[in-house]
């Protein structure tokens, strides 16, 4: 029994050595003074990470933040805390988004995307192209003051060139801090009216000596047929649309 178990053992060694000796080593991987399989690498993990982040970069550079803070203030307004659900929420932002981003998204596909499949234009000029729509979007959006504050606080070699190109690096800050003041200016909007209707109830309740009563529970049915009356969800996103024009 030892004997056979020591022959089988020594047959294992000596193919385990032979197929260590058939494993290619990392230099013939990557050969000394060839960067183009380590740069292939890098490429990868670059790839992967833009996957991973392609939400943020979703929020970052389309109208997805105005319509989320727009929808949330709403909400608020109307004294609901679960209905609509999140998930109706984010889809309504979402499908919204693609509405108005819709002209971008189709240059950055037909002028980036797809000639970068079919090998007509290189990775660089691919990206240039794919970032233009997005680029040319949040310059008309984006407000001239916060510009200045990013490039003031840049690098120089950040700044608007002669040729009136912003840099991404500068551009994308303030595109987003000018989408969360305008966000923030439409919901003050969207709540306003559902404070007066707040304040009518409980100057009524407190007159009628119901002190134990919150408003809340009264002004919660009125706030809703009011939306409902005035076609609230076609006046909101109408206008969310039309400020985008």
């Amino acid at each position: 029994m030892s004997r056979r178990f020591l022959l089988v053992a020594g047959l294992l060694f000596f193919t385990a050595g032979d197929a260590i000796a058939q494993v290619p080593s990392l230099d013939a991987l990557i050969p000394a003074g060839n960067a183009t399989a380590s740069g292939q690498i890098v490429q990868l993990l670059g790839l992967l990470t833009v996957l991973s982040i392609a939400p943020g970069l979703l929020i970052m550079v389309t109208s997805f933040t105005r319509f989320a803070i727009a929808f949330s203030m709403l909400r608020s307004g109307l004294g609901l805390q679960t209905a609509p659900a999140n998930l109706v929420m984010i889809s309504l932002a979402l499908f919204m988004t693609f509405y108005v981003m819709a002209p971008a998204f189709d240059r950055a596909w037909q002028n980036g995307v797809q000639p970068l499949m079919r090998n007509e234009i290189a990775q660089d000029a691919a990206l240039r192209e794919i970032a233009s729509p997005f680029r040319e979007f949040m310059q008309r959006q984006v407000r001239d003051k916060d510009l200045r504050l990013f490039e003031d606080l840049a690098d120089p070699s950040f700044r608007t060139g002669e040729d009136g190109v912003v840099d991404l690096r500068v551009l994308v800050p303030a595109f987003m801090i000018s989408e969360l003041r305008r966000g923030f200016e439409i919901g003050f909007l969207i709540v306003l009216p559902f404070l007066v209707i707040d304040l009518v109830v409980a100057t009524l309740t407190m007159s009628m000596g119901m002190m134990m009563l919150p408003p809340t529970v009264l002004s919660l049915p009125f706030k809703i047929l009011f939306f409902v009356l005035i076609d609230g969800w076609n006046i909101l996103v109408g206008s969310l649309i039309r400020s985008f024009s």
